[in-house]
């Protein structure tokens, strides 16, 4: 059976597979291995189509990409390369032995059906080729790369400038760039002397390598140019802002298409082949590591030249539909996905299978949270975030640095193991090849500004990681009390509920209650800027934060950055132009 199911939401939703309980591990070792062989067929990738699947058992495991590396690691580009393939799926041993300890559903709210139908079971994402993704834009426009022409621009270097130096030069211009070594220049002879030739290479160097200078000398009768540092370490964080002509937009657009990669991971690689830092990159939300995904990005003054350039290069990646704008990208900022999916090996009788179809077109389904949300390992990242809420800095510290069980990277089993036994930043680190991961962060943290200051140690990790914790336990508290309104009230609005009027939630009163469904009710994330519904769940949301040492009237944290100020869901969401 191949089913393709379009789906455009209007928020972004996790839908994810179910896949039985490790009632037999070595069929999960079985798997891993048929998808270790469809991974190497990737030629065979029938319609290059994309999967998600709703099964209707309880006692089942959502499994989302259980080894989804969160942190990319800092190696070699082609190490990285051959890693793909060995990394994507663990041994058959670590794999069974992480869902020994991985969250289940039940463990994160994840427990309601939206129907009572008997539902079916398949395969997701046996091939990340059986998972497509395309992005929906704030205007409603389905991103697609169809265009890989580059804007043309007289102020754009010339095609050569990206030929003219050789591999032994680029070499030496990047580690004077970074100041790798003591050189205080790098000196480029020219060959064939020629004023065009000599203005190709001094464009190459600028263009290539923001913050280098350039000048022509005379030695010994022959020409050389002598690249050098504009003006010191300054020159590298501001690439040369004289050289973006001002009647060109600021930020350069693209549509990025990627295979089996996660939108961070592509950023990184993406700007350590531009030599720049990945903060000046934007997007609207990030996509599946398993799929293939078409979204758009913007980068700060890069331009699509230089970005054309990239496909030569890279695997998995390709950059087209290039445009100049003056706006970054922000998160959030679009209007869903739209998603092609193939589901494998379906058990399930040809009924059973309409049944749950027509139940996903006409009703739709609970709008939780997906188990991505909360982590891979035994420490789920709402305990984190929790402890950060509480102001428990010790615990915050303890649940990322402390040995946990299932599998994990051997050197992060070492770590953690030098950590709990010596409590020494520098010990651990010393085990750490990676430093990139949080882990590494916090230790280097702790190093810096002493265990007596983990708030500031804490800060080392990239903001948008810290604040991902908080997310994860409202989003851990928001799954629980949406279960608990629906075993309470069922699948129907009633009064006290909340509906949005624009940006503002309002309680349905008792003679609107008729006015509305249940595809109208929200719930909040709890904040400081919300209100909670004014039946029992009301109150069940303050008893779970209290169980919790938290005051729901108090969301406020005295640090401004872990300050909650909510927002609101739809509890049940509607997928539009569902077929299959």
């Amino acid at each position: 059976l191949h089913c393709a199911f379009n789906m455009e939401t209007v928020e972004m939703n996790s839908v994810s597979l179910k896949r039985p309980h490790s009632e037999d591990d070595v069929a999960n070792a079985d798997e891993i291995k048929r998808r270790k062989i469809s991974e190497k067929s990737k030629t065979e990738n029938d319609s290059g189509q994309t999967v998600e699947t709703i099964t209707g058992q309880p006692d089942k495991l959502l499994l989302e990409d259980v080894k989804n590396d969160i942190i990319p690691n800092e190696e070699s580009e082609e190490q990285e390369e051959e890693d793909l393939e060995s990394d994507e799926d663990g041994d058959p041993e670590s794999f069974a032995d992480m869902m020994k300890h991985g969250l289940t559903e039940s463990d994160v709210g994840i427990t309601k059906f939206v129907s009572s139908h008997k539902g079916f079971s398949g395969i997701l994402k046996e091939r990340y080729s059986d998972f497509v993704v395309h992005e929906i834009g704030k205007d409603g426009r389905v991103s697609h790369l169809d265009d890989f022409s580059v804007p043309v621009d007289d102020e754009d270097p010339s095609e050569e400038t990206f030929t003219v130096l050789s591999d032994e030069d680029k070499q030496r211009l990047e580690e004077l760039q970074l100041l790798k070594n003591k050189e205080t220049s790098v000196a480029i002879e020219v060959v064939e002397d020629t004023k065009e030739k000599r203005t190709v290479i001094h464009q190459a160097v600028k263009s290539l390598f923001p913050g280098l200078e350039t000048k022509t000398e005379d030695r010994d009768g022959k020409k050389y140019i002598i690249a050098y540092h504009a003006a010191g370490k300054k020159a590298l964080a501001n690439p040369r802002k004289h050289a973006w002509p001002k009647s060109r937009g600021s930020y350069c657009h693209f549509v990025l298409y990627k295979e089996n990669k996660d939108t961070m991971d592509a950023i990184n690689v993406l700007s350590k082949f531009l030599r720049v830092k990945p903060n000046i990159f934007s997007y609207m939300g990030t996509k599946d590591k398993r799929a293939i995904t078409v979204q758009e990005i913007a980068v700060l003054r890069i331009t699509a030249q230089r970005l054309a350039h990239l496909n030569k290069c890279l695997m998995n990646f390709k950059l087209g539909n290039f445009s100049y704008k003056n706006h970054p990208l922000k998160l959030g900022e679009l209007q869903g996905n739209h998603f092609t999916v193939v589901l494998r090996n379906i058990t399930g009788t040809d009924d059973q299978i309409e049944q749950a179809m027509h139940s996903l077109r006409e009703i739709g389904f609970i709008n939780y949270y997906g188990m991505q949300r909360f982590g891979t390992t035994a420490v789920p990242t709402y305990q984190i975030g929790r402890a950060i809420l509480q102001n428990n800095w010790n615990e915050v510290m303890d649940l990322i640095l402390k040995p946990r069980p299932g599998a994990e990277k051997g050197y992060l089993v070492k770590c953690r193991e030098e950590w709990a036994k010596t409590k020494d930043p520098a010990a651990a680190l010393k085990k750490l090849p990676v430093k990139r991961c949080v882990e590494g962060q916090l230790l280097r943290g702790l190093l810096k500004y002493g265990m007596k200051n983990i708030i500031s140690a804490f800060g080392i990790i990239p903001r948008n990681n810290r604040l991902m914790y908080i997310h994860s336990y409202q989003s851990y508290v928001w799954n629980n009390m949406v279960s608990k309104r629906i075993e309470e009230y069922g699948l129907r609005a009633v009064p006290g509920d909340l509906i949005l009027k624009g940006a503002t939630a309002v309680h349905i009163e008792e003679g609107d209650v008729d006015n509305y469904a249940i595809h109208d009710v929200v719930m909040p994330l709890p904040g400081f800027d919300v209100i909670y519904p004014k039946h029992k769940i009301g109150e069940a949301y303050k008893e779970m934060l209290v169980a919790d040492n938290l005051d729901i009237n108090n969301m406020r944290h005295k640090i401004r950055d872990y300050s909650l100020s909510g927002a609101y869901r739809k509890i049940i969401i509607r997928p539009q132009n569902v077929n299959w």
